[in-house]
């Protein structure tokens, strides 16, 4: 990735046609055919599931299974995720992944992030497109994995013949289908194809924007509810960031993410499998070690009018860290220990002092989330307190 700024880069065309020219098409065509037609319920259907199609395709495909290896799928699911994410036309599996894990190596670098969100929303969300890499094309050194990959190369080498045939192509069959041609070609097509891009930029705009940061607050990536319904499950973003190597963003039983359930519900049929988990006890670690940081931040803005119970209570929390940290590093180099040890009585007894620390480390999360919790009702006072005065 270049060092220079991409405003001085020249236009990129093809990408100023598309970005820009779909929504000024969509403008014009879609109100002044619907003036002499009504759209038919199955050209609205085709909206709905040629979406779901394309930006599954992408979240699935293009992101979780070839950018950041996060399960192995079967071929014909490679396939499948192939085709929608083409229909998608957010450039081939090869280039979309490359630039994508440029961003996670260099998230929020002004010069070496491709779509930084410190330079501003419109930079981020569409207009980093409009311009090409000062340098030219990428190197793809980055991506040596998919460079090995038959069906990534294919694409590559096919692109522009295969969004094509899948832009027009699928609507026009499902139009012809159902006897709506005009009107899935402008709902299922055009103004699908423009919904399915907005969705997936929000990614990089607004869930580097608005949201909560539980995990970790040293990139600018936010988990955001709402938006993970109009993403598909990406917008528990900070989550993502932090454990990218997980299949799920919505780590929660709970949070909506539908790209999870389905690759998911595929490997329950063997079409999918090596669903990558990050550990629950690295995932309670990064939160709780944000939670003790924000509650940090709250005594250094309170701490002028702290009494001694505060005071006792902050020293009693960091104590619990501590302990819970030291906790933390035992487990991990016992854990070390068993992955190198062949013996099975040093198995035996790593497995035994395993579950002692387990059950200390549960102890000690308890004592930590309950004191955390005491802190926040104790800062809640205090800023009552604060606004009184």
């Amino acid at each position: 990735m270049p060092s220079s700024s991409t405003s001085k880069a020249p236009i990129n065309w093809p990408a100023v046609l598309t970005l820009l020219g779909t929504p000024l098409a969509a403008i014009i065509l879609i109100p002044w055919y619907s003036q002499s037609h009504d759209f038919t319920p199955g050209a609205w259907i085709s909206f709905i599931c040629l979406l779901a199609f394309s930006s599954l395709g992408i979240t699935a495909g293009y992101h979780r299974l070839w950018a950041h290896k996060t399960y192995e799928a079967s071929k014909p699911v490679q396939i499948m995720m192939m085709i929608a994410g083409t229909f998608a036309v957010q450039n081939s599996i090869l280039f979309w992944s490359s630039g994508h894990r440029i961003h996670h190596r260099h998230v929020d670098d002004l010069e070496l992030d491709p779509y930084s969100a410190k330079k501003g929303f419109w930079y981020s969300h569409i207009g980093w497109m409009l311009r090409d890499y000062p340098s030219g094309e990428l190197d793809f050194k980055n991506v040596p994995d998919l460079r090995n990959d038959k069906l990534v190369m294919f694409q590559h080498k096919h692109y522009i013949p295969l969004v094509i045939v899948t832009s027009f192509g699928i609507p026009a069959l499902i139009g012809w289908a159902i006897g709506d041609l005009w009107g899935v070609m402008l709902l299922g097509g055009l103004l699908r194809l423009i919904v399915s891009h907005h969705v997936t930029f929000f990614i990089n705009s607004l869930c580097h924007m608005f949201g909560k940061r539980p995990y970790t607050d040293e990139n600018t990536a936010r988990d955001n509810f709402i938006l993970a319904i109009f993403t598909w499950g990406e917008g528990y973003h900070n989550y993502h960031h932090i454990f990218q190597y997980d299949y799920r963003n919505g780590v929660k039983w709970w949070q909506y993410d539908p790209t999870k359930w389905l690759i998911w519900s595929l490997s329950t049929v063997g079409l999918t499998r090596n669903l990558r988990r990050i550990p629950s006890f690295n995932i309670k670690r990064a939160e709780l070690a944000m939670k003790f940081k924000y509650a940090e931040k709250d005594f250094e803005i309170f701490g002028h009018d702290l009494n001694e119970d505060i005071v006792h209570l902050k020293h009693k929390i960091a104590l619990e860290y501590d302990m819970f940290t030291q906790t933390m590093n035992d487990w991990a180099k016992l854990k070390e220990q068993e992955l190198q040890s062949k013996k099975a009585s040093m198995a035996e007894k790593i497995h035994q002092i395993d579950l002692k620390l387990k059950q200390e480390f549960n102890l000690i999360e308890k004592n930590l989330v309950e004191q955390s919790d005491r802190v926040e009702v104790v800062l809640r006072s205090l800023r009552k307190e604060v606004k009184r005065i």
